[in-house]
């Protein structure tokens, strides 16, 4: 088995061209090297591969059987080789403008924050970025792209736009440190069902479209194995807010606990605003990303973010 030294990869260059032109002489001016050069070049690949590549006459060279086997799959490695940086050099060259509408939360937490990333890598794309409402109408079509939070499967839209997860959610109960003493969160008996009646919750009322108001903790309480309090009744029910990020603020705050999305937290964990007790876990919804138009920024910025998502992710 012959290992791919540098010399040969140089040799198999070399190779491809010769046998693309078919002559010694055509493939030296097009390398801008002596036939000399060309001829002992692949003479010396000969060599390595132990099997000869042309043959030799008076009238010129031709691929031998094994030579012509090898200049097909030489011929297009190098052809996908091509390929491949024309298009990494088309993508660092891509100008345009991209409007994308995506909700608030996102966008201050988590996009926001990794911009200056993207604009250093095309800093001729300009991202026009709108986060007017807690809720994404994904149907309209004035914006290229739309990134919205919901429920795994995520709604169709009326046109035929592309929509794909872009990444998967979980919820994660959170409270300042302050808040997290006033419990012992490691005694059995505190964490049981009672203290849930002695905590404030905080809740996103509108995490998606025709969500009810405490849909994310009854889900949480559900998948815990807890029965979900009477929270119309309980006067520990807690407060409202119409964004994610508006409750995990007051939960920093000391108004209680709030069920934050893990992708919105990092800052807030890492600056020590924010602590959990808990796991994490598996919100059966996730932020989606839908595409009403196409354009080389558009797919550039698509990149972008599954990049810094996988990054993110290791």
């Amino acid at each position: 088995m012959i290992r791919l030294k540098g010399n040969v990869l140089a040799g198999l260059a070399t190779f491809e061209t010769v046998a693309r032109f078919g002559s010694f002489t055509q493939a030296a001016e097009h390398l801008h090297i002596t036939t000399g050069a060309i001829s002992q070049q692949i003479s010396h690949l000969e060599q390595e591969l132990s099997f000869v590549l042309f043959e030799r006459h008076s009238r010129g060279i031709r691929l031998t059987n094994e030579g012509n086997q090898l200049y097909r799959v030489v011929n297009q490695s190098l052809a996908d080789i091509r390929d491949v940086i024309n298009q990494i050099q088309k993508a660092h060259h891509a100008d345009g403008e991209i409007h994308l509408k995506l909700t608030p939360s996102f966008a201050f937490k988590w996009l926001v924050p990794r911009l200056h990333d993207f604009y250093t890598q095309y800093p001729d794309i300009k991202i026009h970025t709108f986060a007017e409402g807690a809720l994404v109408d994904h149907n309209d079509t004035n914006f290229d792209l739309a990134i919205d939070y919901g429920q795994t499967p995520y709604i169709q839209t009326r046109n035929k736009s592309q929509i794909s997860l872009l990444m998967a959610e979980k919820l994660l109960p959170v409270m300042s440190p302050d808040y997290m003493k006033k419990f012992d969160w490691n005694n059995p008996q505190d964490t049981s069902q009672n203290i849930w009646e002695k905590v404030r919750l905080l809740h996103d009322a509108m995490p998606w479209r025709h969500a009810a108001k405490d849909d994310e903790w009854c889900f949480w309480f559900k998948e815990n194995g807890l029965t979900p309090l009477n929270l119309n009744t309980s006067r520990q029910h807690g407060h409202y807010f119409n964004r994610t990020d508006m409750a995990m603020a007051a939960a920093a705050a000391g108004l209680g606990v709030a069920l934050a999305r893990c992708a919105l937290v990092e800052e807030d964990f890492s600056k020590g605003n924010l602590v959990s007790p808990f796991e994490p876990l598996d919100a059966k919804a996730g932020y989606y990303l839908i595409q009403h138009h196409h354009s080389p920024a558009i797919e550039c910025f698509k990149a972008w973010l599954r990049q810094q998502i996988n990054t993110s992710n290791t």
